[in-house]
């Protein structure tokens, strides 16, 4: 048993690097050739209305790497906590800003520090603002009961420990709050090869 889960703890630190590079370098080299939809095309795709990709950054709309699009069910509302989980290169956070207003608050949630700060100053020249915080999403740096919503979008299929995520969601919203997520979800039973790559997990 401890050999098993000796290999899961190695598996999972390697993953977590290997998630770091690839979104960083989604974020450094957005015009880079990558085996997954990213950028404006894959926006549009997922449906992102075209005037807030116009109006957002084109920093944040190249490294978008999202996998759908959450703000077609989110409902946020003026006045709202929201928290985004893998904020990214921030478009996500950037346009939840705008639906929540000055009055609401955004918090980003990225396991890479760069990556804040990079959606925190897309957020600065989008006009608007969004707090980011190092942490991962098994362990969420947030207090109990902060948020009206939370939005994800492609990450919680990046954990081995999803059950602790959903736990870690609800914890940290509001009675009655809600989340709206987009993933990539597997009809049947992985291989153990693709279990195993951290290439495809982290793709």
């Amino acid at each position: 048993m401890t050999d098993a889960v000796d290999a899961q703890e190695t598996l999972e630190a390697v993953l977590k690097d290997e998630i770091i590079r690839m979104y960083e370098d989604v974020a450094e080299k957005p015009q880079g050739e990558y085996h997954f939809y990213h950028g404006r095309e894959a926006a549009e795709l997922f449906g992102y209305e075209k005037n807030l990709l116009d109006r957002a950054p084109a920093g944040a709309v190249a490294s978008f790497a999202g996998v759908g699009n959450p703000h077609l069910r989110s409902q946020l509302q003026p006045g709202e906590t929201v928290v985004d989980l893998g904020s990214g290169a921030g478009l996500d956070s950037i346009i939840a800003s705008w639906s929540v207003g000055p009055t609401g608050r955004v918090i980003g949630v990225d396991l890479n520090p760069t990556m804040c700060r990079k959606a925190q100053a897309h957020a600065a020249i989008a006009g608007t603002h969004m707090e980011c915080r190092e942490g991962r999403m098994e362990e969420i740096p947030i207090a109990d009961g902060t948020a009206d919503a939370v939005i994800s979008n492609g990450v919680v299929n990046l954990s081995f420990r999803k059950r602790k995520v959903v736990q870690e969601v609800f914890r940290i919203l509001k009675p009655g709050g809600r989340f709206a997520f987009t993933d990539i979800v597997s009809a049947k039973q992985l291989s153990q090869s693709i279990v195993n790559d951290p290439k495809l997990w982290a793709s």
